[in-house]
């Protein structure tokens, strides 16, 4: 009877690669980083980001450049401005970059990868999350060297965040996975002056005409400056009108975002 031995594993073969995609979190966790850095490395997205909310800040919270009904100046503004800066990082600069990513091809190299579009979309919004971490801890620094003294759960204030984040995030996506990339350049920055003007963020809706008023009252802006500036200001309950507002805005702008965005 004669018996055969088994081929030894040449040397190194337990550290060969492997073949397959990584796991889909590992792909979207590297993808957020490259999307962080990016966002860090280019200066007219920080001064969308940061420094001008900071000078709003700074500004309407120092001067009577409206009337804020005898209340705080920084109270009253901080919360607008925080409600800007959400805006400005997940709809302004997200449209910007990812709608010039598709003209110049990187999307499209990013779709010949294993990563989904779903993964993609996902990461993006990890960045986004990021950079506004970043933001909340400036903005409400400088606030508090101004006075500002918030009240109310800082966890509906997060909650609200989340949910303004999602909502403006996937309006970003939409309009940058369809339009072209100067269109979005140029709507993107036409829809910001727009909700900065039309939102509450500086000043109260009440300065509106009262038919108008409700109206403003359903855009994403209006709801997470409404709702944020009830809790951090007047120390309310959660807003759950703002809420479901910025809970529609996501559901529907995320769901379109995902079922139309294009690679190229």
């Amino acid at each position: 009877m004669t018996t055969s031995a088994t081929p030894a594993k040449p040397a190194g073969a337990d550290l060969a690669p492997r073949g397959g995609a990584a796991p889909l979190p590992a792909m979207v966790l590297a993808q957020a980083g490259a999307e962080i850095r990016a966002t860090l490395r280019n200066g007219e997205q920080l001064l969308l980001t940061l420094i001008i909310p900071v000078l709003l800040l700074v500004g309407f919270s120092a001067a009577p450049l409206v009337d804020v009904g005898g209340g705080s100046r920084v109270d009253f503004t901080t919360p607008g401005v925080l409600a800007l800066a959400v805006m400005s990082t997940a709809f302004t600069g997200q449209a910007i970059a990812t709608g010039f990513e598709r003209r110049y091809g990187v999307l499209k190299r990013l779709g010949a990868t294993p990563l989904s579009r779903s993964g993609l979309l996902l990461a993006k919004t990890l960045a986004v999350v990021a950079v506004e971490a970043v933001q909340v801890a400036v903005v409400s620094g400088v606030a508090l060297a101004l006075g500002w003294r918030p009240s109310g759960s800082p966890l509906s204030a997060l909650a609200l965040v989340v949910l303004g984040t999602a909502a403006f995030s996937g309006l970003g996506l939409l309009m940058a996975g369809t339009l072209r990339a100067e269109a979005t350049l140029a709507g993107a920055n036409l829809v910001y002056l727009v909700l900065l003007g039309c939102g509450g963020v500086v000043f109260p809706l009440s300065v509106f005409p009262d038919r108008v008023e409700p109206a403003l009252e359903l855009l994403p802006i209006s709801a997470l400056t409404g709702g944020l500036r009830s809790v951090l200001a007047d120390g309310a309950a959660f807003p759950v009108a703002s809420a479901a507002v910025l809970a529609v805005w996501a559901a529907v702008s995320l769901g379109l975002a995902s079922r139309t965005f294009r690679w190229e």
